[in-house]
């Protein structure tokens, strides 16, 4: 159920929020009163402010920057002279004079000076290594590299994977080395979706220069069309050999799959590799068992460096599938090493990989390596090691280092964002505000989110310690008064409850869905009209959802009945509440033999449900520490995964 988040409209109690309280924290209220109520501690540190015409002709500014509405803006900043917000006016009113309404870079230098005087005015802050980011964009543009290189030096978070792409074309036009510089662009050429006009022009010159190999190019623009961008592809490799089995692949990979075997031999040693390759993860997505065949053809034939990331990654979900250890290994082996060691989960099939030939040692070496962490694969990784997966000893904080945080300004600027239903702004000052804290000072700035009801802010904060932990803030449980006797009625695990709403939500409790879940459990309407029949809840109407007990009610029970549903599988139910029961069973269907929980939910076709079923059952095991102070293992708790003919369920 859970979908990209926004926030709900505001209820008319919420436009009295205050400069210290967030829009979309949940609250708790007085008997018999709708007015918020906040902790003792804090109370007299709140005072109530209207959303005021101000206020909400500064959310229409940000809407007209958002559209890169010029005139827009111009006007409706030249009305905010003296608004509180001076930074977010300027920006606002800068940024659409840098970008055209299909929000690509302006190739012109009106706004250069405007800029410059922000940057000065403002450095240091969130706002400004916002607007040096976009400025950055359209210097890159420009081919303006003297000044790029100066910005780009001072650009902090470097998130950017378009302005990576012109540091590299600023280097190649400075005659550095390309063949270092092709090496170092596989660290950033990983995903298409991000790639824009920068990378476009960046793989061409790479080839121009001698340092990528037309080949590797033809890889890159085969990654992107796989995943739809054709356009892209030709620009970044040209016409591709395999171009229409690309296409046939997408299509129909089963005949794809009958076809290339009896045309392969047609084609050169490395296009039946890549082809092989191509055809092999859309197999994989489909849960196709020959998807294994085509990847050890492929791997026969070799090239696993011109295969896409994508297509590496399934290769391993193949083998998985299959329970092929040589093809796990292999496929390991042969990945971008920036894909490989970014994600713990090829670490720990490697792992496993290892141990099923025997070596043990060299297995135990690979599990060492995310042990520590503190997530689906760092606990599987420690029962491997066995060891315990209880919630780490309890760093405290003092009351002192807490109120110390109430004076932060990023966290001001961000709760008063908040309040204005601005999460993408508040968000940014807050994460602005934690850069280079302590664990300790994490800690603190978790507890104070906590004590003003800011819960996802909670989680966001305490997630981030590395050595000094607090998992009773990673992992909180508000709302339990309410959740606890629902759960019981029902005889549904809390602590599965819990991994769940922590992942649905994060606790806001009117966060929705872009397809209409909303609340803690983001329950969808016709799931809850459905749900509200089957348990004799009475007058139900959707507009109740908001409501925490009606909306923890409807999403516990149905929670419960996809898991009776699905024979008391986790695994199983935790998939069917994001993607549908129908499909869960259906990827139930495919199996052909018994196969272990973690590799079940690593080869889940959806990204989405993917990760969000490893994360919810990794919640689920540390929510149970940290509630009763016991752990489960969380293989047992992922059980296996027994072949199921699919049956319709009657379930939404």
């Amino acid at each position: 159920m859970k979908k990209q988040l926004k926030t709900r409209k505001y209820h008319q109690w919420v436009k009295i929020l205050v400069l210290g309280l967030a829009l979309n924290a949940p609250y708790t209220f007085a008997e018999k009163s709708k007015k918020p109520v906040l902790p003792k501690s804090y109370e007299s540190k709140a005072t109530p402010a209207e959303i005021t015409d101000t206020d909400r002709m500064f959310i229409d500014l940000r809407e007209a920057a958002r559209k890169n509405d010029v005139f827009r803006t111009q006007q409706l900043s030249s009305n905010l002279a003296n608004y509180p917000f001076d930074d977010y006016v300027a920006y606002f009113r800068i940024k659409p004079q840098l970008f055209d309404s299909a929000g690509g870079a302006r190739n012109d230098y009106s706004a250069d000076a405007q800029v410059v005087a922000f940057l000065n005015q403002y450095q240091g802050t969130a706002l400004a290594d916002r607007l040096r980011n976009d400025w950055l964009l359209v210097l890159g543009k420009r081919k303006d590299w003297v000044r790029f290189d100066a910005e780009y030096a001072k650009f902090v978070l470097d998130d950017d994977t378009q302005v990576k792409c012109y540091s590299l074309l600023s280097k190649l036009s400075q005659g550095e080395n390309p063949t270092k510089l092709a090496i170092d662009s596989r660290a950033v050429l990983l995903d298409p979706s991000y790639f824009g006009q920068a990378c476009q022009e960046l793989v061409p010159s790479l080839v121009a220069a001698g340092g990528m190999t037309p080949s590797e190019a033809k890889a890159i623009g085969r990654a992107a069309s796989e995943r739809g961008f054709d356009t892209m592809a030709k620009r970044l490799g040209g016409d591709d050999p395999i171009g229409d089995i690309v296409k046939a692949a997408k299509a129909d990979p089963s005949k794809a799959y009958r076809d290339f075997l009896q045309t392969s031999s047609r084609y050169s040693k490395e296009n039946q590799a890549v082809a092989w390759g191509v055809i092999g993860q859309f197999l994989a997505k489909k849960l196709d068992p020959n998807a294994d065949d085509a990847y050890r053809l492929q791997q026969e034939l070799g090239y696993n460096e011109l295969l896409s990331v994508e297509s590496q990654e399934w290769k391993v979900r193949a083998g998985l599938r299959a329970k092929d250890w040589v093809l796990v290994k292999n496929a390991i082996d042969g990945m971008n090493p920036v894909v490989r060691s970014k994600d713990p989960a090829w670490t720990y099939w490697y792992g496993r990989a290892l141990k099923a030939e025997g070596q043990d040692a060299k297995a135990k070496d690979s599990f060492e390596l995310i042990a520590e962490q503190y997530n689906f694969y760092g606990q599987l990784a420690r029962e491997e090691l066995g060891k315990s997966n209880h919630a780490p000893a309890r760093t405290k904080v003092t009351e002192q280092e807490i109120d110390a945080m109430a004076t932060r300004k990023g966290f001001i600027r961000g709760e008063r964002l908040y309040a204005m239903n601005l999460r993408f702004e508040g968000n940014r000052e807050w994460n602005w505000e934690l850069r280079n804290m302590t664990d300790k000072q994490l800690l603190a700035a978790a507890e104070y989110a906590k004590r003003i009801n800011l819960y996802d802010r909670v989680v966001n904060t305490a997630d981030r310690t590395k050595q000094e932990h607090d998992f009773s803030l990673r992992y909180p449980t508000p709302y339990r008064d309410e959740l606890s006797p629902i759960a019981r009625q029902i005889d549904l695990n809390l602590a599965w409850a819990y991994g769940l709403i922590r992942q649905e939500s994060r606790f806001i409790m009117n966060a929705s869905s872009s397809v209409g879940a909303s609340g803690l459990m983001q329950v969808m309407p016709n799931t809850a009209k459905y749900v509200a029949k089957k348990i004799g809840m009475t007058n139900y109407t959707n507009d109740k959802l908001s409501d925490t007990n009606t909306n923890l009610t409807l999403g516990s029970n149905y929670l419960n009945m996809v898991l009776i549903d699905l024979d008391g599988s986790w695994v199983l139910a935790s998939a069917a509440y994001n993607a549908g029961p129908s499909r869960s069973k259906a990827w139930r269907e495919k199996l052909t033999s018994p196969t272990e929980g973690a590799i079940f939910a690593e080869t889940i076709p959806f990204t989405e449900t993917r990760t969000y079923v490893k994360n919810v059952l990794s919640n689920a095991n540390y929510y149970s520490s940290v509630m009763n102070g016991q752990t489960q293992s969380l293989k047992q708790r992922l059980g296996v995964i027994t072949p199921k003919a699919a049956t319709q369920s009657e379930l939404p």
